[in-house]
């Protein structure tokens, strides 16, 4: 883990998101940029770059992908990536389920592990969660025995919402659908990674040399093409 990240996993999760809001924003400002003065530098400006899709394009297919789910699939797929991360879940539907989705054991340290409830909601991806939502799955995570908690939607959640699931125990853990996004392509969960070459780089290549290594320009598992592909990542 990188200094930033041990940074930011320190602080409380509503102050974490909102830096990791800030990072982003800044991220894609710089893109932006980039992007600006490559088209600027390129020596035929007018020719139809290789790049066509938008960068989130693929995140909005896989929103929508998952939005169109039954409420049964959604929450098994939910639950997938969680056990690439060595959780010990157990699919917990129907109307049985006292208010939880998924209860198992998530490991806190090689010798430690808690028990862990899980609750899968399949909203709309502009819907945001409210602090009452929230509230409902901790006390019914609790009366399950939980001693954490995670939450999954499709959607988002509002600043009040993410204050209040740290404050009553258990804790809870709020994944949006961003963070959907960012676990799906980690575990590369329904999605493909695919190699694309990126004319404008040869073009600042030859005008101006070679330029400084980005992260975007660097295929994943695969340091032999290191700077001549970008990533564009598709759903299956």
């Amino acid at each position: 883990m990188t200094e930033l990240g041990r940074e930011i996993s320190a602080l409380p999760l509503h102050d974490a998101a909102d830096r990791l809001e800030e990072l982003d924003r800044a991220v894609r400002a710089r893109r932006r940029q980039t992007a600006s003065v490559a088209r600027s530098d390129a020596a035929e400006p007018d020719a139809p770059s290789e790049d066509t899709e938008e960068p989130d394009e693929w995140r909005q297919a896989l929103l929508a992908r998952l939005h169109r789910m039954s409420p049964t699939g959604f929450e098994l797929f939910v639950l997938y990536p969680l056990r690439t991360f060595d959780f010990d879940l157990k699919h917990v539907g129907g109307s049985e389920d006292l208010g939880l989705d998924g209860i198992g054991t998530a490991p806190l340290s090689p010798v430690l592990s808690a028990t862990v409830a899980v609750q899968v909601k399949r909203y709309e991806p502009s819907k945001a969660i409210g602090r009452d939502i929230v509230a409902l799955f901790q006390r019914d995570a609790a009366a399950a025995g939980a001693e954490r908690a995670i939450m999954v939607t499709l959607g988002r959640y509002t600043a009040s919402t993410l204050r209040a699931s740290q404050v009553t125990t258990p804790s809870v853990d709020l994944i949006d659908g961003d963070r959907i996004c960012d676990l799906v392509r980690e575990q590369e969960t329904g999605i493909r990674i695919v190699p694309q070459v990126v004319s404008e780089w040869f073009d600042r290549l030859r005008l101006t040399g070679l330029p400084t290594l980005r992260a975007e320009h660097v295929p994943m598992r695969t340091s032999a093409r290191m700077c001549l592909c970008s990533i564009q990542t598709t759903c299956k």
